[in-house]
């Protein structure tokens, strides 16, 4: 049985270098302004002034970051980065056909079809010109991509670098070869790093960070009343999914509960595959999938997502409970 007051424990995702106090305090906010528009305010004090649960943000961001400098946090590409950047794009051009269809949106159609013709082009290139070509063919393709409007509205994105440069991240983490390895080990160490297994804990994962928080609670021995996934991209083709360690992909056994969110425009998920494609625990529990309309611009981020009631109303009941 566990016993003490609860944990909130809050796993980011790709992006540039972080602030932990501050995101802690973005990401709260946001959870707040859930809890009003779920019907809660009167949780809002307790999580701003913690008496509800101790809040962990727990930033790695600083270990995707080659050279230590400030700014872009992916750094400079490697050629063996190609083959999964390729693959990754090939599944988000799968996402994209289906949510704009040729008979309803042929506008945004054809801009999805240019895409993967200059993603087949630039898988050419990088085997008959070499590693260069290749990464300027995928920045051609991430620039053609931003044209949907879907994709300009999905993240902090200004240009087609940005986004492979940032979705680089992923594969890294994924990487089990050698050195690369280590830096997986390295992030689910940091995300773990001072949680109390003997009190529950709520985990609240985003983007890159669902994929971190899947394989870090195979790790922890603790109970985990809820975890809650947000913008994730675990069922986003086989380049993630079956990347995924254990494999093959299952609710890590210490869930009690697990509720995954998407957004329409948000390109980085894999919409209602995540439920379909990821087993349940030997206990029973898999992913329950919601979709969530969010508005204005950036819907990948974190605090979009967090300041739905649906999102925050089973964080709350959970840390109450």
């Amino acid at each position: 049985m566990t016993r003490g007051k609860p944990q909130l424990l809050f796993v980011h995702g790709i992006g540039g270098l972080r602030d932990t106090a501050t995101d802690r305090r973005e990401w709260l906010e946001a959870l707040a302004a859930g809890a009003r528009d779920a019907g809660m305010a009167d949780a809002i004090s307790g999580l701003i002034q913690g008496w509800l649960a101790d809040v962990t943000f727990a930033n790695y961001s600083d270990l995707f970051n080659r050279r230590g400098a400030q700014g872009d946090a992916a750094g400079e590409l490697e050629e063996d980065e190609v083959p999964f950047l390729a693959g990754l794009l090939d599944a988000m051009l799968e996402e994209l056909a289906e949510q704009f269809p040729a008979e309803s949106s042929p506008q945004d159609a054809r801009v999805i079809s240019d895409a993967r013709y200059q993603l087949d082009a630039a898988i050419q290139g990088r085997h008959s010109q070499g590693v260069g070509e290749g990464f300027r063919g995928l920045v051609g393709v991430t620039t053609t991509m931003l044209r949907l409007p879907g994709v300009r509205q999905a993240a902090q994105w200004m240009n087609g670098w940005a986004v492979l440069s940032q979705l680089a991240q992923v594969g890294r983490y994924l990487d089990r070869c050698a050195k690369k390895g280590e830096l997986g080990a390295a992030v689910r160490a940091r995300v773990l790093e001072g949680l109390d297994p003997s009190r529950p804990l709520v985990v609240v994962s985003h983007s890159l960070g669902t994929v971190v928080a899947y394989e870090a609670l195979y790790e922890y021995e603790g109970a985990v009343p809820v975890w809650i996934t947000v913008g994730s991209p675990l069922a986003l083709g086989a380049v993630v999914l079956d990347r995924l360690v254990p494999r093959p992909a299952s609710c890590p056994a210490n869930v009690a509960s697990w509720l995954n969110f998407w957004d329409r425009d948000d390109v980085v998920v894999g919409r209602p595959h995540l439920a379909n494609w990821i087993g349940p625990s030997k206990s029973g529990v898999k992913a329950v999938t919601e979709r969530v309309d969010s508005r204005g611009l950036w819907t990948h981020t974190a605090t979009k997502y967090l300041e739905h009631g649906s999102v925050a109303r089973p964080v709350i009941e959970a840390l109450r409970s």
